[in-house]
This record gives C-alpha cells, structure tokens and sequence, in this order.
C-alpha cells in the first residue's frame, strides 16, 4: 500500500482496459516522476475530452457535436451503411479509402459470456435508420472473431426479411483478430470483396 493519493491513482489506473496491477503501478510513478506541467497537461487532456467529445446521436461514432463528421459530410453515400462494433473500428476501415457510405456503431458485439445481448447494444437504433433512411445496403463489418461472427448472423437474420441488401466483409483479415489491428490492404481487399450473407 502507498500514500493515499498514489494508491488511489493506481486503483484508477488499474480499471482501464489491458492495464494489470503492475502497469497501473508503473505508470502511477512514472506520472509522479513527471514535471507537474506534463502531468497536468494529461489531466487537462482526459478533462477535456470528457467535457467536448460524446456520442453522435445518429451514428454513435465519437463526436464533438450532436453529430460526427462522417454523419454531417454531404459527399458520403447515404444508402450504403456499414456497421461496426466501435468507434475505433471506423478509422481502420476509413484509412483503406475503399468505403464512402456512413457508419453505425454498434458499442459492442454479442457475448453471452460477458452478458452482453443484442439488447445491450444499438441494434434497434440501427433498425429505426433503415426506415427513416432510405438505407439500400448493409455491409457487416464486425471483428472476425467469435463475438463478431455471432454479432454478424444475428443481424444479417433480422434485417434479410426487411428488403434490404445484407453484405459481410470478405475473408483476409485473421479469424480471432481485430479490425483496429489489421493493415489497410487487407481490410481494403475484405471490403471489395464483401459477399451477401442470406439470413
């Protein structure tokens, strides 16, 4: 146990996604080990982005207004929507330059293991732009793991019978892998060769 203020820095660090007890140790002395300036430089950061930045409330892509740039840019395509689990997942596919339709982030995908259903996700936000829309196509775009594959023929199930065409991404990326890793001639070459999934 530290002093009060390191260990409550420590705790803090510690709930972040892929920092152990060890790493939330280390970057809790390297922070201490900082000029104040870098420190509050990075507090300052973290406040402000809490302060600006939220959720697009057509997408749910990050925004610093009601909507995000890919919603509000009148040169995307507005029929074709490509649905990904997070917000980081839109730049991967974005750097390929193969896409120039809109997004809807899905804040996640199925687990039964983590106890996230379809209800916990946005599938029935999704289901409300196909009819305001005019929405022609589909694509899925969901990580090629096992949560994604499940995310992927749930979706493509419920929205076959809606007259919509339903596509998935093309083999290329690694199953097990995700989206935010993969280089952009991959991911370009599994959107170009995406493939109708019949539900």
């Amino acid at each position: 146990m530290y002093a009060g203020p390191v260990q409550d820095l420590i705790t803090e660090l510690g709930r972040l996604p892929g920092v152990g007890p060890k790493s939330a140790q280390r970057i809790a002395f390297h922070l201490l080990k900082l000029p104040a300036e870098d420190a509050l430089r990075l507090a300052r950061a973290i406040s402000e982005m809490k302060a600006r930045v939220a959720l697009c409330t057509r997408c749910f892509n990050v925004a610093e207004g009601p909507e995000c740039g890919v919603c509000t840019d009148p040169r995307r395509d507005r029929q074709v929507l490509c649905v990904v689990e997070e917000p980081r997942d839109i730049v991967a596919v974005e750097k390929t330059h193969e896409f120039r339709g809109r997004y809807h982030v899905l804040q996640g995908a199925i687990s039964p293991i983590e106890g996230i259903g379809p209800e916990q996700l946005k599938v029935r936000e999704l289901l409300a732009r196909l009819g305001s829309e005019g929405i022609t196509e589909v694509i899925l775009c969901t990580n090629p793991n096992i949560e994604g594959e499940a995310t992927a023929m749930y979706l493509a199930r419920l929205l076959a019978p809606l007259g919509v065409k339903v596509t998935r991404i093309a083999s290329g990326l690694p199953v097990g892998g995700d989206l935010e890793y993969a280089d952009e001639l991959t991911l370009g070459r599994a959107l170009e060769g995406r493939r109708e999934v019949l539900g």
